[in-house]
């Protein structure tokens, strides 16, 4: 593969704008933002991002070289096709859903990081927890990325692709460092318009390509890259769709924008604008995809064997940039992608960064820290997330199966506590430490081909690959997910009732879950958007709850509601409360 001294001088120039970018933000918002709400304005981006910035950086929140890479790679491999480039739509899904139900509710309360209400109900215990797979699903999309920027920088200076992704990831890591939400927001407004003109500009002279033959006619062929779904694998194309509409709402990365949002309204429009985004650019990657397999490649620079038998189809985007468009085409077209790719990881390793110096460190264990302390927590993580997610990215085979996995344990684990603690009462830590455990022991057990994890209960309709790895065609990933869900609202409800009828002393009840609900022990997260209001000793205990009727128990009605429940409104509704019991 010749060295492509174009490519290496685009990709220099590119990383320079972004960081320029990137630099310009951060300076902008420290000279504007005050120290008071500085920790929160690095989070958050001060609760002021408008509908264009706001929907540029939720779109290019997805919009990444996993995304662009793995749906061109979806729809080139033979026996897969669009069929089952189910990303783009089952993300465009998921941003529909977040911003009909979750947005709205979620900005409203006024939260800093996903996490919050968690802790808020469930204690920083569960808050901890659910902490873990959070951070595994950042680390793989991560990870997605860094892989796309490896394959794209070895196609272009053809060194090997384990040390294009370490020194990927070491540039995305010093980018990530430059800090804070407004950096991340205005290097995706760059991000994104480098995709759209580099992408579209280059589609129509790679169709042009003497190798190339027609895609129209090429789509009506027998091995036709529209794919095919067959009937055995139904079930499995459904399981892995419902994971990534359902698995691609509970991220840290979707809802840093929403809580960045300047109102609860704007929050859901961002979501909307993001999904309509994200159609739009998945467009030209699966043109590019249909292209690669259009294409004769004995009759190209590239020459023979194909993409496929060199084990590259994970490159196949930038392959057909460098070698099916001019020089000075694939020089634009491969420079953008690599900028776009690179300032999308900032994103991943930002919001698990934020979790962690937020919801751990700060809530859990320092809650008087400093901002400038807190700050230095998120710079050390950054480095430590980064390098987890290069390990990722160099042990992982597949982009694709990289998505695979990074919605995987958010979707099992995540999703259905999402769903308890903002839309059913009365659910409690036993419940979701019970859904927690039973969901992740059904998705282990069944398996997981991409980590050669042979399965301990096999489902109907599985079979072995040719590594003799088992592959279960069964939803078991939508059972496991339902399954965490009601064991959750089960296990709550057993709890309540056990206790609150007596047929359990108050003294068994040790993680402070039914009878000292606003105990010290559990409410050591009661004030989660002002950290200057967290102060353990004001808290009082409250009498149990009574018996409710199941309708009034089982139905959050204040999450449907168009009252803007502030934090500071839920304290003084929950005090009164208290004073009249």
């Amino acid at each position: 593969m010749p060295f492509h001294v174009e490519g290496l001088v685009a990709i220099i120039v590119f990383y320079v704008a972004i960081l320029f970018v990137g630099i310009w933000a951060a300076w902008k918002t420290k000279n504007t933002g005050s120290d008071g709400d500085r920790r929160e304005a690095i989070i958050v981006g001060g609760r002021d991002i408008g509908l264009l910035v706001g929907g540029f950086t939720m779109t290019a929140t997805w919009v990444g070289g996993g995304y662009i890479n793995g749906t061109a790679e979806a729809v080139y491999v033979p026996g897969y096709g669009l069929a089952w480039a189910q990303a783009p739509i089952g993300y465009s899904l998921s941003l529909v859903l977040g911003g009909l139900f979750f947005a709205k509710p979620m900005r409203s309360k006024g939260y800093v990081t996903m996490l919050d209400p968690f802790q808020q109900l469930y204690g920083k215990r569960m808050g901890g927890l659910l902490f873990i797979p959070a951070l595994m699903g950042e680390m793989f999309w991560a990870a997605a990325i860094f892989s796309a920027l490896g394959a794209t920088i070895s196609v272009i200076i053809d060194i090997d692709v384990n040390i294009s992704v370490i020194v990927s990831a070491l540039i995305a890591i010093m980018y990530t460092l430059v800090g804070g939400l407004y950096s991340v927001a205005y290097t995706d407004v760059v991000q994104l318009f480098c995709i759209f003109l580099g992408l579209w500009i280059s589609v129509p002279f790679a169709m042009s390509h003497p190798a190339v033959k027609n895609i129209g006619f090429t789509a009506a062929q027998k091995e036709s890259w529209l794919g095919s779904i067959e009937s055995p694998d139904v079930y499995s194309w459904l399981d892995n769709f419902f994971l990534l509409m359902l698995g691609g709402i509970p991220w840290q990365a979707y809802f840093q924008r929403v809580l960045s949002s300047s109102s609860a309204i704007y929050a859901q429009v961002l979501s909307f604008l993001a999904a309509f985004g994200c159609l739009v650019m998945a467009l030209p990657a699966i043109l590019i995809g249909a292209i690669g397999a259009s294409t004769d490649w004995n009759k190209t620079v590239y020459g023979l064997p194909d993409p496929t038998e060199r084990q590259e189809a994970d490159m196949i985007l930038p392959i057909v940039l460098q070698y099916l468009c001019p020089v000075y085409i694939s020089f634009f077209g491969l420079g953008a992608v690599s900028a776009a790719v690179m300032s999308s990881a900032d994103s991943s390793i930002l919001s698990a960064s934020s979790m962690f110096a937020r919801n751990i460190y700060q809530l859990s264990f320092r809650q008087n820290a400093s901002d400038r302390e807190i700050i230095w927590v998120m710079r050390i993580t950054i480095f430590v997330f980064g390098a987890s997610a290069t390990a990722m990215a160099l042990l992982a085979k597949s982009v694709y199966g990289l998505w695979y996995l990074s919605s995987d344990l958010v979707y099992i684990i995540i999703f259905p506590q999402l769903l308890c603690v903002l839309f059913i009462k009365g659910t409690n830590t036993y419940g979701a430490i019970a859904g927690y455990l039973f969901g992740l022991l059904l998705r282990i057990t069944g398996g997981e081909p991409y980590l050669y994890l042979q399965p301990l209960i096999f489902y109907p309709g599985y079979y072995a690959d040719k590594n003799h790895i088992y592959i279960q065609r069964f939803p078991f990933k939508t059972l496991a997910m339902l399954t965490s869900f009601f064991t959750n609202i089960a296990v709550s409800y057993l709890a309540k009732y056990l206790f609150e009828s007596g047929s359990l002393p108050p003294k068994l009840d040790f993680l402070d879950a039914v009878v000292a609900r606003y105990s010290q022990e559990n409410m050591d997260k009661a004030t989660l958007v002002k950290s200057d209001n967290i102060i353990l000793n004001e808290l009082a205990p409250v009498n149990p709850r009574r018996s409710l009727t199941l309708n009034s128990t089982f139905t959050n009605k204040e999450a449907f509601s168009d009252v803007d429940s502030s934090p500071e409104l839920s304290n003084a509704e929950d005090n009164l409360v208290t004073n009249t019991k």
